[in-house]
């Protein structure tokens, strides 16, 4: 029996051995990402303001609603408004009667001017206070004109289609003239994004933004870069297809490529992790394990790939499992 043992332990030791694959290591062009918040911001935002002072008696909207573009939110009523065209309408009536009565005054002058009883000029005199009569009660119907033209502008109405985000008034409150009765916001939903003023000079118009808890979409363009740095951070939109509106201000986690380098990299299949460290097989010319500082993990061709830190150097071939 041992000399069996022996016989196949020789055998096995002549048989020839299956080299795993190899890889030769080189420095790789790598991109470093940052990774920031952004949120969920309307393209366009606006209040629908009241152009009438008065008291809010309807308000039809809640925050969420959808709308469309000069739909009646509220309606505002001032009451001295219906008193004002009362009183218009009380002068307008005690214009018209002073109006027939100098008609007729007018008529029985020029009747009089055939027979010679009366003058001319007062004759012109009656028609002068007939000519005023009508221009003060042309100018009191343009009075009422006015008048209605600002009670029907106690309808608040919607400035664009879109969403309802906060609702600040309620029905029967006093609301002044240019006071928001609600916010919408409409034209599409971006990402904006604060971005430390040092990494704002490797960002451009249309780079590509990885995104990352943005429904199907996994991927941005930035639209607009903003001139202004407000506390040390410049403004970036995003542009992201089917990005969900369902909660305005939202964040997002978004990684940003700040920059490019060389690095060295290796699968991450070929990594051995033992006692708390990272070894890697090298066939230098025999296969040794080295331990290995690693850094983070990018991914090329496909194939997920960690940075080695140190403990490798180009030229290195890398035993593979």
């Amino acid at each position: 029996m041992r000399m069996q043992l022996v016989a196949l332990i020789g055998f096995l030791a002549a048989a020839p051995v299956a080299f795993a694959d190899t890889l030769t290591l080189s420095l790789q062009p790598v991109t470093d990402w940052k990774a920031v918040y952004g949120q969920i911001e309307p393209q366009t935002r606006l209040p629908a303001r009241a152009r009438l002072g008065g008291t809010l008696v309807t308000l039809d909207v809640a925050e969420g609603d959808r709308v469309e573009a000069g739909q009646v939110l509220a309606r505002v009523v001032d009451e001295k408004l219906e008193l004002r065209l009362r009183s218009i309408d009380a002068q307008e009536q005690s214009l018209q009667s002073q109006l027939t009565n100098a008609q007729s005054e007018l008529e029985r002058a020029e009747a009089l001017l055939e027979r010679g009883v009366t003058t001319a000029q007062r004759l012109d005199a009656l028609r002068t206070q007939v000519d005023v009569l009508r221009g003060q009660i042309e100018a009191n119907r343009a009075e009422r004109s006015v008048v209605e033209q600002q009670a029907s502008e106690g309808e608040v109405l919607a400035p664009i289609a879109g969403l309802v985000l906060t609702v600040p008034a309620a029905a029967g409150a006093v609301v002044m003239p240019g006071e928001a009765v609600a916010t919408l916001g409409g034209g599409g939903f971006f990402l904006r994004l604060a971005i430390p003023e040092r990494h704002a000079r490797a960002l451009s118009e249309g780079d590509e933004i990885a995104i990352d808890g943005a429904g199907d979409s996994a991927t941005g363009r930035i639209a607009r870069i903003y001139p202004q740095i407000d506390d040390g951070r410049v403004s970036a939109d995003v542009s992201v297809d089917g990005l969900s509106d369902a909660f305005v201000a939202a964040r997002v986690l978004v990684r940003l490529a700040v920059g490019s380098r060389s690095a060295l990299l290796v699968p991450q299949g070929a990594i051995t992790t033992r006692a708390g460290l990272d070894f890697v097989t090298v066939d230098a010319p025999q296969q040794v394990e080295r331990v290995v500082m690693l850094g983070q993990l990018h991914e090329l061709d496909g194939t997920v790939m960690r940075e080695v830190l140190s403990g490798l150097s180009a030229g290195d071939t890398v035993v593979l499992k």
